[in-house]
């Protein structure tokens, strides 16, 4: 049992630190400029087809790393929607599209990657599709999160809605991809902190939902 014990945490060690690896290669080069062989030379292992072994294919490593991040985020999103429940303060429900990924930044110390990461992902249609997948495992979550938002938006069109998410889910990313990168280059940054650029990107994506409608059906 013991040595069955050991051999599982080693291999649970080993996906750690190839997700870790990967992870980070992504952010700094880039998906598709990352092979098998530099993430497990990172990782620290011997083996170049340890990728392979434990996850498959890139798709799959790359659903392993959202996974792992979307599921701590979701916490934190669950947690702050159960205390907002019938709120009509747009502000309320932008929080909860903002603080879970800040928050969740701010808990991994610095420097870290996953809004790094997440840039580079959503950059590449087919990998993105991913992410969204992850996204969708959230469902009930996501659903209280859009009725919230029509509550306080009733006029607004469902198309433009949708557009202005999209918006605001690539402000969201990129922001926080600006300042993570800025944290692990110790340059200065817009915000002293998580928490702040939160307060910022909050106020931008309300005024987003909020703009006034030209051209829309």
């Amino acid at each position: 049992m013991t040595s069955r014990m050991t051999r599982v945490e080693q291999v649970s060690a080993t996906r750690e630190a190839l997700l870790a690896a990967a992870e980070r290669l992504f952010a700094e080069r880039g998906v598709h400029a990352v092979g098998n062989r530099q993430i497990s030379e990172a990782a620290g292992q011997g083996n170049n087809a340890a990728v392979t072994y434990h996850f498959g294919a890139k798709a799959d490593l790359i659903r392993a790393i959202a996974r792992k991040h979307a599921e701590q985020m979701e916490g934190i999103r669950t947690r702050m929607m159960a205390g907002i429940d019938g709120s009509t303060d747009l502000r309320d429900w932008v929080a909860c599209l903002v603080r879970p990924l800040t928050e969740h930044l701010e808990s991994l110390g610095s420097p870290t990657w996953y809004a790094r990461f997440t840039a580079q992902v959503m950059a590449d249609p087919a990998l993105n599709a991913i992410m969204v997948d992850e996204a969708l495992t959230a469902a009930p979550v996501l659903r209280l999160f859009r009725h919230g938002l029509a509550r306080c938006l009733p006029g607004l069109p469902d198309g433009v809605r949708v557009e202005r998410g999209v918006m605001a889910r690539h402000l969201v990313v990129q922001m926080c991809a600006e300042r993570e990168r800025a944290l692990a280059a110790h340059a200065p940054t817009s915000r002293p902190t998580w928490s702040a650029t939160a307060d910022g990107l909050i106020d931008a994506i309300v005024a987003i939902w909020q703009a006034p409608v030209s051209g829309a059906s």
